[in-house]
């Protein structure tokens, strides 16, 4: 054999021996390389599609849910501040003008009788008037069921009838806001906006807030700041309504060659595929490859349907958004692309880093072989 031709057999043992040690997996690495995510595609051996990002794609997969009441909580009219509730407590007072009278102690002009409660029917009673019917009645229609039920033994009885705060009319505010509680829905406090302003606003940034109404059986959500932008949003309440205020909940994974692994919070309303990768240190320089920018997202079968040109998708399909930030308008669409709650953004390592890695492997491999073989001599 000639040199030359030992030194090709020698070549070709060596990249045999590479191959062998990249294919087995031998060399650590921070995740899956591009081809083997491609290997996931329902078009190879996986269950995924995979879709390159244009403008198609991001006009598509870029809607974010939106937050919002339903309609019955948009149409709802204010509450009357004075109109009575079951659990509302009453204040009465009564006036007679005679000096022996049925309710005012002699020597006195009028007796008031502090925190009648309305029972759970909606009645209150009175003596020598009776069981009232007070719920859905203003304080001073009750006034006047009183004053006639009176003066037929009292001659021209006076009454002043009174809305105390009680628990009939009331909503409970819990979570991000200066003072959790039970708060009374009255005049200044019948929309959602002025009874958080009562229980002292929020407590978390204005951006990241999202408040969550609860009335029965039906919730909605909103951002804070969508209750002073858009006027509708800004709902009436009704008792037992229940409201929570929570900071933005959303986040996004990150791995991959990127500066930072990590759960990221969102911080923002929208952020893009530019910015998430930002938010993590950017593209490893020495290990990305920005041709292989991945985002993993289980899309709803509508979207699915529509990206994929499969109309008859049935439940949650799992999609992988490529995004080649090397194309002439990839920055373009990776800043177009909107991330999404849960979403995982991966970056794959380039090929030289791969490559560099196994030779590493190899040839540490090979020394620490021949200084154990030096020894043993």
């Amino acid at each position: 054999m000639t040199h030359l031709s030992h030194r090709l057999a020698r070549g070709a043992a060596l990249m045999a021996v590479i191959a062998l040690v990249a294919g087995c997996g031998l060399t650590p690495r921070s995740g899956p390389n591009k081809r083997e995510i491609f290997a996931g595609s329902v078009l190879r051996q996986g269950d995924a599609f995979v879709v390159e990002v244009d403008d198609r794609v991001n006009r598509i997969a870029g809607v974010t849910p939106a937050l919002g009441f339903a309609t019955t909580f948009e149409n709802a009219g204010l509450l009357g501040s004075d109109t009575i509730q079951p659990g509302d407590v009453l204040g009465l007072t009564i006036w007679e003008n005679v000096d022996d009278g049925l309710l005012v102690p002699t020597g006195q002009n009028a007796t008031v009788l502090e925190e009648v409660q309305v029972d759970g029917s909606g009645f209150v009673f009175v003596p020598y008037a009776g069981r009232i019917r007070a719920a859905g009645n203003s304080p001073e229609t009750i006034r006047r069921i009183i004053s006639e039920k009176l003066e037929a033994q009292t001659p021209d009885p006076q009454v002043q009838v009174r809305r105390l705060a009680g628990d009939g009319s009331t909503v409970s505010v819990v979570g991000d806001v200066g003072a959790q509680g039970v708060y009374p829905i009255e005049r200044p406090t019948r929309t959602l906006s002025s009874m958080l302003a009562a229980a002292g606003g929020v407590t978390v940034r204005p951006e990241l807030a999202q408040v969550t109404l609860t009335r029965g059986g039906t919730s909605g959500e909103i951002w804070f700041q969508d209750l002073f932008e858009q006027p509708r949003a800004d709902v009436a309440l009704r008792a037992g309504d229940r409201i929570l205020v929570e900071a933005d909940t959303r986040d996004f994974t990150a791995l991959g060659a990127t500066g930072t692994q990590d759960l990221v919070p969102f911080e923002s309303r929208n952020i893009s595929a530019i910015e998430a990768i930002a938010r993590v240190g950017g593209l490893n320089p020495q290990l990305a490859d920005p041709t292989g920018v991945f985002v993993f997202r289980n899309e709803p079968a509508v979207i699915a349907g529509q990206i994929t040109g499969i109309p008859d998708l049935v439940g949650t399909q799992r999609l992988v958004y490529v995004l080649d930030l090397t194309r002439p308008n990839g920055m373009f669409m990776a800043r177009d692309f909107a991330i999404r709650d849960d979403d995982t953004v991966y970056v794959t390592e380039a090929p030289i880093v791969e490559f560099g890695r196994v030779i590493g492997g190899l040839t540490g491999t090979l020394t620490t072989t021949r200084n154990a073989t030096d020894a043993v001599r």
